[in-house]
Parts: structure tokens; C-alpha cells; sequence
């Protein structure tokens, strides 16, 4: 089980990430358009950079949802392989069995 406040941190990205997603998407249209003067897309990469660096989604962790596992995260499944292998053997995942020969 990894440290709640490594889990609770993740949250706390994912929240922000998604309350300042439309005000970074906007910001980063305006810094990429080249037609706009320059003073203006600086202005917009200023106020970019004065958001939190934890609003962005560079900075999310894939983790594991059962014990939040950084590492040997399944993104499509979002369970670590740990997690996924306890719970074939255990019969919980159907048509998954645990190989053996």
C-alpha cells in the first residue's frame, strides 16, 4: 500500500488540473498563435506561468485505484500488475485465470 499522502497529493493534482484546464488551454491557444503580437502572447505566457504548477496534467501520477501503486499501473485497467494478478487467482476477474503448467 503506498503512503496515503502520496495518494492524497494525486488527488489534489487531479483536482486542480481539472479546474484550471480550461484557463491553460486558453492561455497556451493565445501563446501558439502566430498571427497575434508578440507583447500579447508574452503577456499570456506570463499569466501562464503564475498558475500553479501542480494545475497542470504533466504532473498527474498514473497510480493504481486498489493500492495506489505507482509503478506496474495498467492505464486501461488502472490497476497495478500486483493488484490484477491477486485479484485473477482470487476468481474476480472473469475468464481470468492464474497459468500454471
Amino acid at each position: 500500500m503506498a503512503k496515503t499522502s502520496a495518494i492524497q497529493r494525486n488527488l489534489k493534482r487531479i483536482r486542480m488540473a481539472k479546474k484550471f484546464e480550461k484557463r491553460r488551454k486558453k492561455l497556451k491557444k493565445i501563446i501558439s498563435n502566430k498571427k497575434l503580437p508578440l507583447n500579447e502572447r508574452f503577456a499570456a505566457q506570463l499569466k501562464l506561468s503564475k498558475l500553479p504548477k501542480n494545475s497542470s496534467k504533466i504532473r498527474i501520477r498514473n497510480r493504481c485505484e486498489i493500492s495506489g501503486r505507482p509503478h506496474g499501473v495498467y492505464r486501461k485497467l488502472k490497476i497495478s500488475r500486483i493488484a490484477l494478478r491477486e485479484m485473477a487467482s482470487s476468481g474476480k476477474i472473469p475468464g481470468m485465470t492464474k497459468s500454471s503448467w
